[in-house]
């Protein structure tokens, strides 16, 4: 007997894919991604400084550095971050117009800690499908973080990931460049017994510590759009409050001709991690909790999770975004310029001998 041979259904099928297969039939939508950079080009101009060359769609953005030369010696700061599983929150309330603020200020903040001025900026997009509006969204508000930072958002990169993201999903990272003049470098190196402590609010959680918030909190669209008597605001609303930028603050107190000791930007490990990063040696920073409100949010986090209070000063801002150390003869004068330019200060604490980093002190 001879075996005949032939195309079977699915060999046809197979065959037929394999005619059609593209990009776009693999998960990557070309089309999608020039739509998303029509959409978002008029967020990016709206960043631009004068020395930004060239405009969007480049391979790499060029900026001009004439201006640094009136530095005796310039010294360039850069700071990366992302904004973690906050994320996830933009996903259920399907709001997404604010993480890029977050990833803005988790990186220009580090950047002002040294003292420096942030120039330009570049984020990062990883989604599992690119759907233009959205993407636009995300780098909306990328661009309002770099306006409220005074920095040019001056490239970018959307990368479709599918089979290894979910198609509504999406990461979102960012990387600062800024520059200061070596004699102004804030380094902590001064901080003196006597100095005082300055801390600058925050506008709520920030973006650290969401791995414990969602799990104190139930994470659906119902729990998080629970109004909350206390917040005065729904739960989503104030959790997903994006990240404050204190580029123009600090700014403000040295323009005021106050020289800041020290800066400490209270992200992940709340005060016990980050105010000894800015400390010296042989010195402890004392910190009074009464000394400022701590804002509702942290009292129902606390409450809801059972979580102890060393815990929380250990995970979150608790209402302090920024700490300075100040010369005492110059708290005054700081308080003032940092009221002018818009913020709430608080005078939180002092600097003394010890070997303990940080203690908070308090009822």
């Amino acid at each position: 007997m001879v075996q005949e041979t032939g195309t079977t259904g699915e060999e046809n099928d197979r065959r037929k894919m394999e005619e059609n297969m593209d990009y776009k039939s693999a998960g990557v939508d070309i089309e999608a991604g020039y739509q998303s950079v029509e959409l978002l080009k008029k967020h990016v101009k709206e960043t631009m400084r004068p020395e930004v060359l060239g405009g969007l769609g480049g391979f790499s953005g060029a900026f001009c550095l004439d201006k640094i030369k009136e530095m005796e010696h310039p010294v360039l700061l850069s700071g990366t971050d992302g904004v973690g599983t906050k994320i996830k929150l933009a996903f259920l309330l399907d709001k997404h117009d604010t993480v890029g603020i977050d990833c803005v200020a988790m990186c220009v903040n580090d950047v002002v800690c040294a003292g420096g001025e942030p120039l330009f900026f570049l984020d990062y997009i990883a989604c599992g499908r690119n759907f233009p509006e959205k993407i636009a969204a995300i780098v909306g508000g990328v661009a309002e973080g770099c306006k409220q930072a005074g920095a040019a958002l001056i490239g970018g990169e959307t990368a479709e990931h599918p089979g290894l993201m979910p198609e509504e999903e999406y990461d979102l990272a960012g990387f600062a460049v800024g520059v200061v003049d070596q004699k102004d470098l804030i380094t902590g190196e001064q901080i003196r017994p006597g100095d005082v402590l300055v801390g600058i609010a925050s506008s709520g959680v920030h973006s650290n510590g969401f791995s414990l918030v969602r799990k104190v909190f139930e994470m659906t669209k119902e729990s998080l759009d629970t109004y909350y008597e206390e917040l005065g605001a729904t739960l989503g609303e104030t959790l997903l409050a994006p990240t404050r930028i204190y580029v123009r603050a600090l700014r403000a107190v040295k323009d005021a001709g106050v020289t800041i000791k020290g800066c400490s930007h209270i992200t992940g490990g709340g005060f016990y991690e980050n105010i000894p990063r800015m400390l010296p040696e042989g010195v402890t920073a004392v910190v009074h909790k009464d000394s400022y409100p701590v804002p509702p949010i942290f009292e129902l986090l606390r409450k809801t999770g059972g979580l102890e209070e060393k815990m929380m000063y250990n995970t979150y801002n608790m209402g302090l975004g920024m700490v300075l150390a100040v010369d005492a003869a110059d708290a005054r004068k700081t308080m003032e310029a940092l009221q002018a330019a818009g913020e709430q200060a608080y005078l939180v604490g002092e600097v003394t001998s010890g070997k303990e980093g940080v203690v908070i002190q308090g009822s």
